[in-house]
């Protein structure tokens, strides 16, 4: 029975009833019609890309450089990108990003409906919560950026969710699912510049996507989602508290053991040392970017080349240990009073300096460069352009002009001993005043100021006497000297002026440095080498430079010329810094450089398989101290680099003396023949050129003079 007592309600009374059920079914049908009609229309006017593409999809991937080793010196491009296929990505990749993001991945058509309906109902109790699978993911990513971040809310944000959904089926309906998964993970964006599993596994793993174990893949799932606030790297402890609730939710998905997520939560966040190298060569990338960008253009920055380089990584970090151990050792005055403003200082008052506007491009510091070429092959294996590539991106081993002082009086000494003058020539270290048309009367000077009289050549060398090298340049012509320069791979114009002989002309430090390497090789030049090999993304080699050599110099006259700057390190102005201090005996020969204002130091110095050079100074020519002297100031960098250089590399073998080469006593004092009346302290062994050697005995020590 009823009871009579009971409220009667709005669905007892038949009329309302039916007027409620006419509401109902005229609103879900608006709703329908409104769904219905933005769904066609939300891909009006091609708001919605085409999805045709995506069978060639080619993203942007950066250019990737390597040392010659293989390591990654740094990327060329926006999006640090590696495409790999599916099959080369760990298992553990996979379980985890779907863990996460779409566990129905597989089941679902594009849109996960349980997901849309369970996000509607957690909104309506006051709980965000998303529903984008991974294909509307895809979708978004590819989408081009077209709304700002900052309105991508109400409305406008309901429709780019459309799009997507409206993209996901499409997508959905023509390509496999194993395909889109690819194309999502190679497509996210990860953080620190990574985009796509492989670049990030690299980036903090510093190994392959194929080689991620599960506590790593979920750290990249974790990227997923925000990669600024979950970046191992910056927030260790979150990342790892993401990382831990995605190996909790491939246990509950099934995907891993309960005793196996338990011990990969406790797995040690392990980030490699480091992603890549690019603080390390800063210079050499940029020298290598500006020859690449001249080739390829922007295809350098979204092709996903891969650039093969013959840079030696260990070999580049003790040059760079090297020049600015010795840089700061002249600023903190450990070799004599230092006057100028200190990297040091500069860096606590840089906002000053830059406000002040009057240093231009230049550094207000000391300045250094470091170069090494592969004397054999002319391969770059380290290159230092400046100290701090963030503060003065010149490179001043390429783009530099300076005055190469004595460092470039082996050119003269070799156009000497081509000319047919021996080691053994004796020539007075005396002043010596040039005549110059319309010009005051030049007189050439010693670093001393000193003159020491009669000399062997050699010792000239050696030592480095300003006013002996005038005197054998100008007797055998300012020709001959430009052009041996230029035959050794100088390409700067050399005035044709006496104090060329002594280093007057600017020449670029790359190619002074290379030219030495005439010398290591017995009369090969070689020119510089850079690249071995750039291959496009599927390992096809698109560009192979080849090594360039040329034969100079004989091997006779060559030789000649290299035991002379082996007596440069042996008992010359080299020697103390780079033998008896600076600890290194293995064979050697070099040429230290000084310009006459002190503006410049340089040392440049090899070994059978290698050419260093050093310089230092100011970029705003400026004196660097009252005694600058190249074997003082820049020698014992070159010293510090190479001892650490061959603690790790085979010793460099000797010399081999070329046939033909003649080997006499003589009396260094004439330079003629030894005696048995020689003193013996004046006796020594000098090496000639068929037909340069002397035929008379010393006319000093000998009874017999005038005697042949």
């Amino acid at each position: 029975m009823s009871n009579p007592n009971r409220p009667l309600r709005w669905w007892h009374y038949p009329r309302r009833r039916k007027r409620a059920v006419l509401i109902a079914v005229a609103s879900l049908l608006f709703l329908a019609a409104l769904g219905f009609g933005a769904w066609n229309r939300v891909c009006a006017g091609g708001a919605c890309p085409s999805i045709a593409g995506l069978s060639n999809y080619d993203p942007e991937q950066a250019s990737k450089l390597y040392a010659a080793d293989g390591r990654l010196i740094t990327d060329y491009g926006v999006q640090r990108r590696t495409v790999v296929p599916l099959s080369q990505m760990s298992p553990a990749i996979v379980a985890a990003f779907l863990a996460v993001e779409d566990q129905r991945f597989y089941s679902h058509k594009g849109v996960d409906w349980i997901r849309v309906f369970g996000s509607l109902k957690n909104t309506l109790l006051g709980r965000k919560q998303g529903f984008s699978t991974i294909t509307m993911q895809l979708a978004g990513n590819l989408w081009p950026e077209q709304i700002d971040r900052s309105q991508r809310e109400g409305f406008k944000g309901l429709t780019r969710k459309l799009r997507e959904a409206r993209m996901a089926f499409e997508i959905e309906r023509n390509y496999a699912k194993d395909k889109i998964l690819e194309l999502y993970l190679n497509q996210i964006n990860l953080g620190n510049g990574a985009y796509g599993v492989e670049s990030a596994a690299q980036r903090y793993f510093g190994k392959s996507a194929r080689s991620v174990n599960v506590a790593e893949a979920a750290v990249l799932a974790a990227l997923a989602r925000a990669p600024g606030r979950y970046n191992p790297r910056k927030s260790p402890r979150l990342a790892v508290q993401r990382r831990n609730l995605i190996i909790g939710l491939m246990e509950n998905w099934g995907k891993i053991s309960q005793e196996s997520a338990e011990a990969w939560k406790g797995y040690p966040l392990l980030l490699s040392s480091r992603s890549d190298y690019s603080s390390v060569a800063q210079y050499f990338a940029e020298y290598v970017r500006q020859i690449l960008q001249a080739r390829f253009g922007t295809d350098l920055y979204r092709a996903g080349l891969r650039i093969y380089t013959t840079l030696d990584l260990d070999m580049q970090q003790a040059a760079e240990r090297a020049l600015e151990a010795q840089l700061s050792a002249i600023e903190d005055g450990s070799l004599g009073p230092y006057r100028h403003m200190t990297y040091r200082q500069y860096l606590e008052r840089r906002g000053d300096v830059a406000s002040e506007g009057d240093t231009g491009p230049f550094s207000p510091y000391l300045q250094g460069l470091i170069f090494t070429v592969e004397s054999r092959t002319g391969y770059v294996r380290a290159m230092v352009g400046g100290r701090d590539f963030e503060d003065n991106k010149w490179n001043r081993v390429s783009q530099g002009l300076r005055q190469a002082g004595s460092a470039f009086k082996p050119f003269v000494y070799a156009a000497a001993i081509e000319a047919g003058i021996p080691w053994s020539a004796i020539i007075e270290d005396s002043p010596i005043p040039v005549e110059i048309p319309d010009q005051p009367t030049w007189e050439p000077k010693n670093y001393d100021s000193k003159f020491d009289g009669n000399m062997t050549m050699r010792r000239a060398l050696y030592d480095s006497r300003n006013t002996v090298a005038v005197k054998v340049g100008l007797r055998v012509g300012e020709d001959a000297v430009a052009d041996m320069a230029a035959n050794m791979g100088l390409t700067t114009r050399i005035p044709r002026v006496p104090s060329m002989f002594i280093g007057s002309a600017d020449v670029i430090p790359m190619e002074l440095i290379a030219a030495y390497s005439t010398f290591a090789n017995l009369g090969v030049a070689t020119t510089p080498l850079a690249i071995l090999r750039v291959e496009d993304r599927e390992g096809r080699i698109v560009w192979q430079p080849e090594s360039k050599e040329r034969r100079v110099m004989d091997p006779q006259h060559a030789w000649l010329i290299l035991d002379g700057l082996r007596d440069v390190v042996r008992r010359g102005t080299a020697a103390g810094s780079v033998v008896s201090r600076g600890g290194f005996t293995l064979p050697a020969g070099g040429k230290t450089g000084t310009t006459n204002d002190g503006m410049d130091v340089w040392f440049i110095g090899f070994t059978n398989d290698l050419v260093t050079g050093v310089w230092m100074g100011f970029d705003k020519k400026t004196v660097i101290k009252s005694d600058a002297q190249g074997g003082r100031l820049a020698a014992p960098a070159w010293a510090a680099m190479m001892r650490e250089v061959y603690e790790r590399r085979r010793a460099p073998l000797p010399w081999n003396i070329p046939e033909g080469v003649l080997e006499l006593e003589i009396d260094q004092g004439t330079g003629g023949l030894s005696t048995p009346f020689c003193p013996r302290d004046q006796v020594g062994r000098e090496y000639f050129f068929p037909g340069t050697e002397p035929t008379q005995r010393c006319p000093l020590h000998s009874p017999f003079r005038g005697d042949h």
